[in-house]
């Protein structure tokens, strides 16, 4: 079967979907993306993905269309490719720079792929990270949105995946820590659960928002305040979050191990309950 995807307004096969050569995504990066998790065929916390893009492309003068369009979008694609759980990418951009800016459409691409699962051993034993040598300026007007502007994450990501880690930690110009490349970081400390503000500035992460949710309903102590390698190295638990590893045991950072080198009982208890809010908000629609 001919793998299915959604461009700007109808399904298209594949390899005959195309973009234009003046597209300001392809050529300035000038645009923005989702990654998306389904289970049963439903999309997990769509509305949240959505509002991020909606104050995303607000934010950032990104033509956008309307949600009613988009969404249904996401389900042509699932159905067309016959998928129940899947990855699903939204990539949303200016559109071509040749057309005059008052004709100028903006263009919507989404794909599904068959969901392939981090490694088990990962969940099991715990990951490795490594400290990214690069920097988050906290005055790059981009930062806190998901553009398609990811290449320095992406060579950050290579780096640490070359030293068989499954992450790299960012920390911002002035030594806070931030994020993974694709990630947000949580700590725990003592019992508590520590976790860079949206501030720092961060990603808006949908899986970061289901655990902070998470913590609050289950009495879960959460503190979202500056942190610094100090933290990191202090901490009795280190996991990463992203809708497709959902929570990620981090037990060691470069060289030095996290608490017992064990996966975490908190880690494990937030694991349980993330994956219920999954379970619970991707029940198949009759």
């Amino acid at each position: 079967m001919t793998e299915k995807v959604f461009l700007n307004d109808k399904l298209v096969d594949m390899d005959k979907a195309g973009v234009s050569v003046t597209d300001s995504g392809f050529l300035y990066g000038a645009g923005l993306f989702e990654t998306m998790l389904s289970r049963n065929g439903v999309v997990f916390s769509l509305k949240d993905h959505l509002d991020r893009l909606f104050f995303s492309a607000a934010a950032l003068s990104i033509q956008t269309y309307e949600r009613k369009h988009i969404t249904e979008a996401i389900y042509k694609v699932l159905r067309s490719n016959k998928l129940t759980d899947a990855r699903l990418r939204l990539t949303l951009t200016n559109g071509p720079m040749s057309a005059p800016e008052e004709q100028r459409k903006p263009t919507l691409l989404i794909t599904a792929t068959k969901l392939q699962p981090y490694p088990k051993e990962y969940y099991e034993k715990g990951a490795l990270v490594i400290l990214s040598p690069f920097r988050q300026n906290t005055a790059e007007p981009t930062y806190g949105h998901k553009t398609t502007s990811y290449f320095p994450r992406m060579i950050a990501l290579a780096h640490a995946h070359q030293k068989r880690a499954a992450e790299a930690l960012w920390f911002t110009v002035d030594n806070h820590l931030a994020e993974g490349c694709i990630s947000n970081v949580f700590l725990v400390k003592d019992g508590v659960l520590y976790t860079p503000p949206i501030a720092t500035p961060v990603l808006a992460g949908v899986a970061r928002k289901t655990v902070c949710q998470i913590a609050v309903s289950n009495s879960v102590k959460l503190v979202e305040r500056d942190l610094y390698i100090s933290n990191v190295l202090e901490a009795d638990e280190i996991f990463l979050t992203n809708v497709i590893m959902q929570i990620l045991p981090i037990i060691s950072v470069e060289k030095h191990i996290v608490g017992d080198g064990k996966v975490g009982a908190m880690t494990k208890k937030l694991q349980r309950m993330f994956e219920e809010v999954v379970k619970a908000d991707c029940r198949q629609k009759k």
